[in-house]
């Protein structure tokens, strides 16, 4: 098996877990705001992560992949928080779309500079991948009520502080994953409570329910663990462009899992995305 194909296969990986986490997340977050669930998550695997390094007696990572690491993993969750909060703002179909795009757009971009242009080849691929993520993501709304432009404005801030972590954790990559992945989701976990402490999570009823969700939270906390993991592998065995674009494909399982457990029927415009995701897979394999 050839770099791109190992780089396809395990950036596929990468894609169904992130896009399960997304799944069970959104189900966690029926019953608690999606900050907490995602809190819970983080706090959870990072005792996990930290647990199984010890019990390997794995080595440490040298001083410089701990810090990118913990920067990629500390700004990639204020770019949760901004998403989170440009989505609440309205807009939501064109808001998500452009952070999809951009989460694969900034490392595609960053790849280029460093590692040099692809193969004709993998550029096309890599185009449709882009053309993939925007309709697979971009729900039109029923009625035109406009953009917020501070909604489209926080969520390219978070569309670019997800590619720049992937970027981070491509340059944190090396020996030592478990460690690299543990040091991310510590800083993570401090984000996330700075969030929480700022911003403490409110229900729109004014109550909170959150009977059951921490489950939710653990599980999708898990899956994206194990998703960063795969992409870390990922990013080892090929190009960076190729590995973040298609693990950014991630929101076509999380609708794949949608029609399947809650029979979600997906629109037309998301088949048409999730085909020609599949089309971008072929051709970067090769």
């Amino acid at each position: 098996m050839n770099s791109s194909a190992a780089a396809a296969t395990v950036g596929l990986v990468s894609a169904a877990s992130w896009g399960g986490s997304d799944f069970v997340g959104g189900l966690g977050s029926r019953r608690a705001p999606a900050l907490l669930v995602v809190f819970a998550g983080h706090f959870v695997s990072l005792f996990v992560l930290l647990a199984v390094c010890l019990a390997l007696h794995l080595a440490q990572p040298g001083p410089h992949p701990i810090l990118l690491a913990a920067v990629g993993g500390f700004e990639g969750s204020l770019a949760l928080a901004l998403f989170y909060r440009a989505l609440a703002m309205g807009a939501m179909g064109l808001t998500a779309a452009l952070t999809g795009l951009l989460t694969a757009l900034v490392p595609v971009l960053f790849s280029l500079f460093h590692e040099g242009l692809p193969a004709p080849l993998t550029a096309v691929g890599l185009a449709l991948g882009c053309i993939a993520i925007w309709f697979i993501t971009h729900t039109p709304a029923v009625k035109s009520e406009g953009s917020p432009p501070k909604a489209l404005l926080l969520g390219a801030l978070a569309g670019t502080g997800f590619g720049a972590q992937l970027i981070l954790f491509k340059m944190a990559n090396g020996n030592g994953i478990l460690w690299v992945m543990t040091w991310a989701r510590g800083a993570g976990v401090l984000a996330m409570l700075l969030v929480l402490l700022v911003r403490p999570p409110r229900a729109a009823s004014g109550r909170l329910q959150l009977s059951g969700f921490w489950l939710f939270g653990i599980a999708a906390g898990m899956l994206d663990t194990v998703g960063n993991l795969f992409y870390l592998r990922a990013s080892q065995v090929g190009r960076l462009d190729v590995a973040a674009l298609i693990c950014s494909l991630y929101p076509a399982g999380t609708i794949l899992l949608a029609a399947l457990v809650l029979r979600e029927r997906p629109s037309r415009r998301q088949i048409a995305g999730i085909a020609l995701a599949l089309g971008a897979v072929l051709i970067l394999s090769h």
